[in-house]
């Protein structure tokens, strides 16, 4: 009888293990080319897993929780017509069955928790977590691995090379100095631990579990926080061309191109503008290293029907004009709200946009895309009074404005890099050709 191994697929470029959230066949079932067997989760997004072959599942190799890397199998189907479920185990692989067997002999580990974040802000993958409890590698033991990994983050490689010399470390020489000043700076810059306040609960209160994605988004916001200080400049802008000019084309738009044109894509392309007039915004930072980016992909935040946020990438979005972009745009969207974006729809973005003004919101601050360096906010359009200059004297006349708001990594963007920057996406905005053809 023949036998496929359903294996766990790439599933982006920076992606390497993925948590099975929910099995949709058992053992026995029947299953056809293409269905769907499991769910799975990255940190980034859900994804359903189909099958590559038709036949009968004979054997589920993790369970619900579990976390499996890219390339591992995850399940065995039997392409036979007439195949049943054996009674008796896949065999694990030689190591497994050795450790099985020195059961007996073996010390009992320490099973012990790892939070996904440290007090000083170091963020472990599940894969890093699952090891440190498989091998009894306490918090405090973690915390004091060196990671290689971006951020400083603790690899799988990291913590491998940690455990033959677990319990080995000895403490460092304390070295005193009596000529310090009283106006000397701390020993320590490390961020201290801070107690979490105690919550009451009052009658009537309702206490609702965060999702998994709620969690996600609350682990990364925080880790963005404490890896980067923060800085927004912002600027106003005056957009009355951009308006005025696709009232006028936006139904031609949709009847030619077949797509709606929102003010999104006209952001966008104002942005790529402004990131090739200003490469270093388009950088990360790893350690003291800068990686200058060579494609401009922009992350545009998305709300879903949850409440809860993700970001589409729209790559080398310099090689799209803006009817390209405008299709990128509406069907990334559209995917994101009907949950089908795949785990690459959210990979590898460069700089990210994020338009609070769909929400009627006039600005707003918002939090870096690790491990991205800048992000923009863009706010509601409102009409005001202004002074319009002309060859005939001042005027007053009304006009239609945004607010533009850039965050940035004050690390390795200064106040004038970051303000020139938003005000040369304000530039590109409100130099727009009225009689441009699209």
């Amino acid at each position: 009888m023949a036998q496929v191994e359903l294996i766990m697929p790439k599933m982006g470029e920076s992606v390497a293990e993925a948590t099975i959230i929910k099995w949709l066949k058992k053992e026995g079932d029947k299953i056809a080319a293409d269905e769907t067997v499991l769910e799975i989760a990255t940190d980034k997004v859900d994804s359903e897993i189909p099958s590559t072959a038709e036949g009968t599942l004979i054997k589920r190799l993790f369970n619900e929780g579990d976390v499996v890397q890219v390339g591992k199998a995850i399940a065995i189907i039997s392409t036979d017509a007439n195949a049943t479920v054996e009674t008796t185990e896949v065999k694990a692989p030689a190591a497994t069955q050795t450790a099985a067997k020195e059961v007996s002999t073996a010390p009992v580990k320490e099973v012990v928790s790892v939070e996904k974040n440290s007090a000083s802000g170091k963020f472990f993958s599940p894969l890093v977590r699952n090891i440190a409890k498989e091998e009894g590698i306490s918090a405090t033991e973690l915390e004091s691995i060196s990671g290689t990994g971006a951020n400083g983050r603790v690899t799988k490689n990291d913590i491998l090379a940690f455990i033959p010399n677990k319990g080995k470390q000895t403490a460092a020489p304390v070295t005193t100095t009596t000529t310090v000043k009283e106006t000397a700076a701390p020993a320590t810059t490390s961020t201290p631990a801070h107690n979490k306040p105690a919550i009451a609960v009052g009658a009537g209160d309702e206490i609702i579990e965060m999702d998994r994605m709620r969690k996600l988004i609350a682990d990364h916001m925080v880790m963005s926080v404490q890896t980067s200080p923060h800085v927004t400049s912002f600027v106003e802008a005056d957009v009355t061309n951009i308006v005025l000019w696709r009232e006028k084309v936006k139904k031609n738009f949709e009847k030619r191109e077949g797509e709606k044109l929102t003010f999104t894509p006209i952001f966008i392309e104002a942005l790529v503008k402004a990131i090739k007039d200003f490469p270093m915004i388009n950088i990360s930072l790893d350690g003291t290293k800068i990686i200058k980016r060579k494609n401009i992909n922009i992350g545009m935040a998305a709300a879903l029907p949850s409440g809860n946020l993700i970001v589409p990438v729209i790559k080398n979005a310099d090689n799209l004009n803006l009817v390209g972009i405008t299709k990128q745009v509406n069907d990334l969207a559209a995917r994101a709200r009907a949950g089908k974006l795949s785990p690459d729809d959210i990979q590898g973005g460069t700089y990210t946009i994020s338009n609070v003004g769909s929400f009627g919101n006039v600005m707003g601050t918002p939090i870096i895309n690790q491990p991205q360096v800048a992000i923009m906010a863009v706010g509601a359009i409102k009409k005001k009074p202004a002074v319009i200059e002309t060859e005939h004297g001042d005027l007053i006349g009304i006009r239609h404005f945004m607010f533009l708001s850039h965050s940035y990594d004050h690390r390795v963007v200064d106040g004038s890099l970051g303000g020139q920057f938003v005000r040369r996406v304000a530039d590109y905005l409100e130099q727009w050709d009225i009689n441009r053809e699209f």
